[in-house]
């Protein structure tokens, strides 16, 4: 007999409190969860003589939950909370001004992806290029535009960011997904007081920055370590590394030390507020509405650099330790200056403002307003003979059909772990934690593991478990089943 499952939420208290109860129904045993949206609640398991008399006292749970006022609903897919989208702060500008603000020539576009709405995600590496929009579509394509894999998440997609191998997508609905496995899992649930704006990752420590000027920090379990006010308002700007957060707002960029106990360790205003951030090594970049992107050393906080736009600054990056800056304004146009600020040159996308970009073995990479992922050449022959005039013919392919939205808790069953590595889920504290129960490892170590899925008692096979580079914990990687025996 197949598993059934029945999902409800409850928001109450004016939608301040938000509540779910879930009842599983596998043959003769029925299990009860239940608790506040955002933590894993409590279990209770109860095994009846019969499916039957199991299905009966589930129903009847079921029907006295609906009286009370809950609600169907899919896990993930929680009542609509506090968005702000970053055209809804500044308006992209069209029609004449913008065409004169445009630069003379086109930059050499090799190819362009067109995903089907606003996009803001992005992330290139060797292999794959990863687009997502404000309509919750993924698509990881190869460097020649074709499309590899592609997700549907409940809402859409704020930023696509890579901590090591691992790759996460934030989402409107406060959820952030690992895109690792077959399937995207929730890695982390961001609190409902927290219109999130950007994210951040580090060694599974997550950091998010949000509407009223806050940013916040949670660990591989989802625990809130902290959360500060810095003196600006939004925040569409938060990067970290293993010894700071560097917070963009209104006034400036804040830095914080410490993941456990954190202080402010420099604080630097800026022209504009802070639109867009970047990071090498040594420094960490601000883009603002100020029409500049400032290069602040990230131990001192002072200003190394500041590179002149011409209008605001949508978005920012560089090529590595900061041989080139690149920057995209709000009228359309993408910038080039080498290290000492010199500008080198300014081209028309053709596609729209950059929401965000990166730089990747010569080309840089760019997500638009109008929903486009788009190649462009960056090497020193194709921009001069951008410069003189000369037009690239690039290659426009239409994105495929979005799939369904992806059911996060679904998982293959397996009898057998193979070859990869069984992990188990059990209670501690009131908590639900995950161990590896395979040889060969710490078995008093956590693992970092989807909090949707996790069920009491129940194991689970990895494809892998990798340590932390901080050590302590474990991290899972890959694709998830579950172990049944």
């Amino acid at each position: 007999m197949a598993e059934e499952k029945t999902y409800l939420e409850l928001s109450e208290d004016q939608g301040s409190s938000h509540k779910f109860y879930e009842v599983i129904l596998d043959g003769a045993k029925l299990t009860i969860r239940y608790g506040r949206i955002g933590t894993d609640g409590k279990t209770d398991v109860k095994t009846y003589p019969s499916p039957e008399k199991a299905k009966i006292d589930g129903d009847k749970k079921i029907k006295e939950k609906l009286r009370k006022g809950y609600e169907h609903a899919v896990i993930g897919v929680r009542k609509k909370r506090s968005v702000t989208r970053r055209d809804t702060l500044l308006a992209v500008p069209s029609g004449t001004a913008a065409k004169k603000a445009l630069a003379k020539h086109t930059a050499p576009v090799i190819w362009k992806f067109q995903s089907g709405a606003q996009a803001l995600g992005i992330f290139i590496d060797e292999n794959h290029c990863w687009v997502g929009n404000q309509q919750g579509s993924v698509f990881c394509l190869d460097h020649n535009c074709n499309v590899l894999n592609q997700y549907r998440l409940p809402d859409g997609v704020k930023c696509i960011i890579s901590d090591g191998v691992w790759l996460y997508a934030g989402c409107d609905n406060g959820n952030v997904y690992d895109l690792t496995g077959k399937l995207p899992r929730v890695g982390y649930e961001i609190s409902e007081d927290i219109d999130i704006y950007w994210i951040d990752i580090n060694d599974a420590l997550l950091a998010v920055s949000d509407a009223g000027g806050t940013v916040m920090i949670a660990n591989h379990e989802d625990e809130q370590l902290w959360k500060r006010r810095s003196k600006g308002n939004f925040g569409w700007m938060v990067r970290c590394d293993r010894e700071k957060v560097y917070h963009g707002h209104s006034l400036g960029v804040t830095a914080y030390s410490g993941w456990e106990d954190p202080r402010e360790v420099w604080d630097f205003r800026t022209t504009g507020s802070v639109f867009f951030g970047w990071q090498e090594k040594d420094t960490v970049y601000a883009g603002t509405t100020g029409n500049k992107i400032f290069a602040i050393n990230k131990e001192t906080g002072n200003e190394e650099k500041v590179y002149s736009c011409d209008y605001t600054v949508f978005s920012c990056s560089a090529a590595e330790d900061g041989k080139y800056v690149f920057a995209g304004d709000n009228y359309g146009s993408i910038y080039c200056f080498d290290k000492e600020g010199t500008r080198l040159w300014k081209l028309a996308t053709g596609c729209g403002a950059a929401y965000s970009m990166q730089y990747f073995n010569e080309h840089v990479y760019i997500v638009t307003t109008d929903g486009s992922l788009a190649c462009i050449d960056a090497s020193e022959e194709a921009i001069k003979g951008a410069q003189s005039g000369v037009v690239t013919q690039s290659r426009s392919i239409t994105a495929p059909k979005p799939v369904e939205v992806a059911d996060t808790r679904h998982m293959e069953r397996v009898t057998s772990a193979g070859d990869g590595v069984i992990v188990k889920c059990f209670r501690e504290g009131g908590k639900l934690r995950v161990r590896v129960i395979s040889e060969g490892y710490n078995k008093d170590w956590n693992v970092q593991f989807p909090r949707d899925i996790r069920e009491e008692g129940a194991s689970y096979v990895v494809d892998q478990i990798i340590e932390s580079s901080g050590g302590g914990f474990y991290r899972a990687y890959g694709d998830i089943k579950k172990l049944e025996r």
